[in-house]
């Protein structure tokens, strides 16, 4: 069993909980994800590690409340544990395997995205590479953490649709405004909806720099075995699960993606409104 040590709501949707899994934290790299079955009965969940902690033997995960499933995981306090946590799972940040030191990056979080950006980003400060991390969000109040970024990050700059905080505008807009300013990077990361990472990946090749992006949110049974993360990456078809989930952002066919990431969401919805229903009867 994996107990849950603490839980916090970062926002009215999203939870972060540190589990204890010593196997799992022993092994962890940043762009690594978990599966996760809340209980006997549950479905396996696909979450990034969004940090781990070897030395405690934690993994801390971020999950937005969505449907069903992710309503029962975030449900789970502090003493109490989940069926299984699996993992890792998935390939390894690139950068995991080589030398950073003295190199420049960029990071371009949205939304929940933010969440597996913390681990990479503190690999790489910790390593000797210039971090600058972009948070994005639709208002201020769904801002998730940007404290913990300014404690490993050179920059962070705060952006929210609604100019409720810091920049007023897409996180796409003000990766366009650093660079202009002269801020000169080797390598970008775009981490969140696919709409976004699609946009950031498109200004990116406008500002000649390279880009890796994440397609966690593709994920179903993480292990290849179901095909819904399949994905055409440089005209070949990938697995985000075993392939990925991070890939070249300028290689990925982003309007395929977008497609396959929206062929469940009629059985998400009956799922949701089925664990409303059954909330409902438990009162």
């Amino acid at each position: 069993m994996f107990e849950i040590l603490s839980r916090e709501m970062l926002t009215p949707t999203i939870c972060r909980q540190v589990v204890s899994a010593p196997r799992v934290a022993a092994s962890a790299r940043p762009g690594q994800f978990l599966m996760v079955r809340p209980d006997e009965k549950g479905e396996r969940i696909p979450l990034t590690i969004s940090d781990f902690d070897a030395g405690k033997g934690t993994v801390t995960i971020v999950t937005q409340k969505i449907g069903a499933s992710s309503a029962d995981i975030i449900s789970f306090a502090p003493g109490e544990s989940f069926a299984d946590v699996v993992g890792p799972l998935g390939q390894a940040s690139e950068f995991v395997n080589e030398k950073v030191a003295g190199k420049r990056y960029v990071f371009i979080a949205g939304g929940l995205g933010t969440a597996p950006v913390y681990p990479q980003a503190k690999w790489l400060h910790e390593r000797g590479a210039a971090v600058d991390v972009i948070i994005g969000a639709k208002t201020s109040s769904l801002l998730i953490y940007p404290d913990e970024f300014k404690e490993i990050a050179d920059n962070v700059f705060v952006c929210t649709d609604d100019g409720s905080e810091g920049f007023h505008g897409l996180v796409t807009a003000c990766l366009e405004k650093i660079v202009g300013e002269g801020r000169k990077y080797d390598m970008a990361v775009a981490i969140g909806p696919m709409i976004m990472m699609k946009f950031a990946t498109l200004t990116c090749r406008k500002l000649g720099l390279p880009v890796t992006v994440s397609l966690n949110a593709l994920m179903v049974d993480g292990t290849g075995m179901c095909g819904a993360c399949r994905v055409t990456v440089d005209g070949q078809t990938r697995f985000a699960c075993v392939d990925g989930p991070e890939f070249d952002g300028y290689k990925v066919d982003f309007d395929e993606a977008l497609r396959r990431q929206s062929q469940y969401r009629e059985e998400e919805a009956k799922a949701a409104e089925s664990h409303k229903c059954r909330c409902h009867d438990e009162k």
